[in-house]
């Protein structure tokens, strides 16, 4: 199926004793909106939507009329690479395997990195550095992956004391853990070659770390100690074995030769495979919140987890709860909602107290608005077949890469399923601009910047305001809320 549970990281206010949003977590320190306490990372068991399955087919628009700029967005989002899939072992005997879009640079390899979060950091970290282990993870917890991944960003990072080997030349590789390194990625874990890829530069420099030069310029060798930056650009292959003298060109994939050569050895030798990553992970639909659609599940001791049949859909959320800092939805503890039966042996049995991010909703609400009172299925075959796929739609460019991708999601899963017989939920789509506050920031409650409606309705009617909401600034572009016009 499409769903699965797994752990998964949240951010957590430990003050609040709840987890939060993105959105609800300020500034550089990672500070929580509500009471100003530093955010912490907390793992829980969370469901996940396989959007990955999908990952290739929502790269192909050519059945939609999208401006470019969506396009583009969904596509970075996404983020297909090309390249192979390499396992390194450590001395301990643990594989590590990393995924590079370079494998031609591999004999380069002279340290490598892993996220904090890698399940094998405890396990490979020694006594010596299990401090300064410790207290750099509890740091990279408080840093969003924005942060993290940011180019200007000073590198930081600590040696676990422990050590791998690089598989192409057998040579002894000490393994760091950084934050640069995201554990989302790949297998959150990369070889770092610093004299051709700038953020392993100045992570080697700052460390006295070795940099060995595996791609010589035209203009002729390059000299490890003097180089003033990482050398990116084309070249031949050198200190690289049997493809010594292979040349580099600046093509990604198969088309570099250099790249097809590397692929081919590894394969050849075992040591590694040709590999398709994507920067796009699985869907977390699980919120620890009231609002929003239950999750359809039911806890049986004895059969794990089970689906709510199709005859008692859909389950419905109950109004009389109550809303405490517990950390936990509100649903664990609504006795009348928490406790049900097993629909396979009958035995007394516990629903999913988890809700679904609310995003789920938005992404099939159109096929729900044809036939809102229609009980035999989410929605009318009939009406969506006559109606559907969306003929033109008007959205905001801050959806591209959520809403947006969730909804063409949704639909081709739809596809797969025999509920539809269309790829695209929506033929045509208008980006509209968005009123900010005053301040040039979106409006917001927790900033104090909203305009209310109903007060300008009360001074200076509803017909005035319509009209100057659809002058007052360029449609497709939006801008700041200003009061000179409507005075």
């Amino acid at each position: 199926g499409l769903a699965y549970r797994k752990m998964a990281a949240v951010d957590f206010c430990p003050n609040c004793n709840t987890t939060q949003a993105r959105e609800q977590v300020w500034g550089d320190d990672r500070y929580c909106e509500r009471c100003g306490t530093k955010k912490k990372k907390k793992d829980l068991e969370q469901w996940f939507f396989k959007t990955t399955d999908y990952a290739e087919e929502l790269l192909d628009f050519s059945q939609i009329n999208w401006p470019e700029r969506v396009k583009v967005m969904q596509t970075n989002w996404i983020g297909k690479s090309s390249g192979a899939n390499v396992t390194f072992t450590t001395e301990q005997g643990d594989e590590m395997p990393i995924f590079t879009t370079r494998p031609d640079t591999l004999w380069g390899a002279t340290f490598m990195v892993m996220a904090p979060e890698h399940p094998l950091v405890d396990k490979l970290t020694t006594p010596e550095q299990a401090d300064a282990v410790l207290q750099y993870r509890e740091q990279a917890q408080r840093l969003s992956d924005i942060d993290r991944e940011a180019a200007d960003r000073e590198k930081t990072g600590v040696f676990t004391g422990a050590y791998a080997i690089n598989p192409v030349n057998q040579e002894r590789v000490p393994i760091w853990v950084a934050d640069y390194v995201l554990m989302g990625y790949g297998f959150g874990a990369i070889m770092a070659v610093p004299a051709h890829d700038q953020r392993d530069f100045e992570f080697a420099r700052k460390f006295g770390l070795p940099i060995i030069p595996v791609i010589q310029p035209e203009s002729g060798p390059l000299d490890a100690a003097t180089m003033p930056e990482a050398y990116v650009g084309p070249g031949v292959m050198v200190n690289s074995g049997e493809i010594n003298g292979t040349a580099v060109s600046d093509d990604k994939g198969r088309k570099n030769p250099s790249i097809a050569a590397a692929i081919d050895w590894l394969v050849a030798h075992n040591a590694g495979d040709e590999a398709v990553n994507y920067r796009l992970r699985d869907w977390l639909i699980s919120r620890q919140r009231y609002w929003g659609a239950p999750i359809p599940v039911i806890y049986c001791p004895e059969h794990g987890a089970v689906p709510v049949p199709d005859e008692q859909l859909p389950v419905m959320l109950p109004e009389d709860v109550a809303f405490t800092p517990t950390g936990e939805s509100p649903l664990k503890f609504h006795e009348g909602f928490l406790h049900t039966t097993c629909p396979e042996c009958g035995r007394p049995s516990l629903r999913e107290t988890d809700t679904m991010d609310t995003f789920m909703c938005s992404s099939w609400y159109q096929y729900r608005y044809l036939s809102p009172h229609f009980t035999d299925a989410p929605f009318d075959p009939v009406e969506g077949a006559y109606w559907l796929p969306v003929d033109q739609y008007t959205s905001g460019i801050e959806h591209a890469t959520m809403h947006l991708i969730y909804t063409r999601f949704f639909t081709k899963a739809m596809r797969k399923m025999g509920l539809v017989n269309f790829d695209e939920p929506m033929l045509a789509l208008h980006n509209q601009g968005m009123v900010l506050g005053e301040d040039n920031e979106k409006m917001s409650k927790s900033r104090g910047n909203v305009v209310a409606p109903d007060d300008l309705v009360q001074q200076y009617g509803a017909d005035t305001v319509r009209t100057y909401l659809m002058f007052f600034t360029r449609w497709e572009q939006g801008g700041p809320w200003n009061y000179d016009g409507i005075k």
